[in-house]
């Protein structure tokens, strides 16, 4: 089986490997020789190769590159100069997802069959074989989403005061501000936002330089154990919010932390979608260990919650779910508040197990002060309401289960059996 290979390699090391592979025409031709990242995906979205050979330098490679020619079922392999600036280099493209390397002074053959360890037999790319940035000394953290129907329900607040009661039990946390209607965990926290550290995080995952050593030093740290990453209050900025890049902030994230819980705008447009405004919201969903669902208290806010709830199993499958009810009151719910509640949710959706908060004045004089319920309010009913959902969340939570890779070399035998 002859595999079509594309091959964008500036400089005159593109010519040394044409050269050296005229003998295995039978196994492996070059259908295309690009001159830029556009041409090569142009021709993987054309579906005229199964692999793609790039150098190093090749400029415009970033996260976003490289997912596109896996969705595309390409195989990639860097073609790494040899030396220090090889081993940089192989670092920079291991951030970007990729995993299969050769070095350009090495036998043609040789390379030739590293292409071929980059696809497997039914077209699809094979999934990267690189380690982590860093080791991790244990299990990934955990991802929790903060998320929601429309409206002013309470996401941020709750988002900002989970973080802070499971850093409090001496676990770290990171909060992720990635709300791209209206971030404000900055300011519910009393931080300067002007330079919003998730997009600088975000940016240098996209370029493949996004390590836990790059992700601490652009966090800012309001407490012990709490690291903040904040969002762009400017909503125009959504685009910014690349989602393949923000993956690599959440797992990147996961490497150093206990738990990574995410602020996110409340609604969606179009869900699923891997692009626009809703693009980044899915990759969030998508990552989350656990989806804490928030609702308003009042007659609108259970409508909604209950019409979102019914969405969840297509939208996040494998999420664990917490349903939770903020600003519960007697004044807009009638009595008794939480009765009622729980009642509503349970015959409209069929949710069980619903948190509730209660209206408290508590979170207007924390967000007043810039600091959580616990700092401001220590003693209210509303922190001890959020403690109890902190401890829901770490209960229902579990580690993530590895991923088995199974046998690559399958596929492309006469290829695969010269060495």
């Amino acid at each position: 089986m002859t595999l079509p290979v594309l091959v964008a390699i500036p400089g005159p090391g593109e010519a040394r490997l044409l050269a050296g592979w005229e003998g295995l025409r039978r196994e492996l031709v070059v259908v295309r020789r690009c001159a830029d990242v556009a041409d090569v995906l142009a021709a993987a979205a054309a579906g005229l190769a199964r692999a793609v050979v790039v150098g190093a330098d090749l400029p415009g490679c970033d996260t976003e590159v490289v997912a596109a020619l896996r969705r595309h079922g390409v195989g990639v392999l860097v073609l790494l100069p040899t030396g220090p600036e090889g081993e940089q280099a192989e670092r920079r493209w291991r951030g970007l997802g990729v995993g299969r390397f050769a070095v350009q002074d090495q036998d043609p053959t040789r390379i030739a069959r590293e292409v071929a360890l980059t696809v497997v037999a039914d077209g699809e790319p094979a999934p990267a074989q690189e380690a982590p940035a860093e080791p991790a000394t244990g299990a990934p953290g955990r991802v929790v989403a903060v998320w929601g129907p429309h409206g002013s329900c309470g996401r941020t607040t709750v988002a900002v005061n989970v973080a802070a009661e499971l850093a409090a039990t001496g676990q770290t946390v990171l909060l992720v501000d990635a709300d791209t209607r209206g971030a404000s965990v900055a300011q519910a926290l009393g931080l300067l936002d002007d330079a919003p550290s998730l997009l600088a995080c975000v940016r240098a995952a996209a370029d493949g330089r996004l390590d836990v050593a790059a992700l601490r030093a652009r966090a800012a740290t309001p407490a012990t154990g709490l690291s903040v990453l904040s969002g762009a209050s400017e909503p125009s900025r959504w685009s910014e919010l690349r989602p393949v890049a923000l993956r690599r902030v959440l797992e990147v994230g996961a490497l150093a932390h206990d738990w990574t819980v995410v602020d996110l705008a409340g609604g969606c447009d179009d869900l699923p979608e891997e692009s626009g405004r809703d693009a980044a919201l899915q990759t969030v969903l998508d990552s989350a260990d656990v989806l804490v669902v928030v609702g308003a208290g009042d007659p609108v806010g259970l409508q909604r919650l209950s019409r979102t709830w019914l969405r969840l199993a297509d939208l996040v499958p494998d999420a664990l779910l917490v349903p939770v009810v903020n600003r519960v009151r007697t004044s807009s719910l009638g009595s008794p508040a939480v009765r009622r509640t729980t009642s509503v949710l349970r015959r409209s959706a069929g949710i069980e197990d619903v948190v509730t908060l209660p209206h408290d004045d508590a979170a207007d004089g924390a967000l007043l002060a810039g600091r959580t319920v616990a700092e401001h309010a220590g003693r209210s009913l509303l922190r001890r309401a959020l403690q109890g959902l902190a401890a829901r969340v770490e209960a229902l939570a579990d580690a993530p289960v590895p991923v088995e890779v199974d046998d690559l070399t399958s596929g492309f035998d006469p290829l695969l059996a010269r060495s």
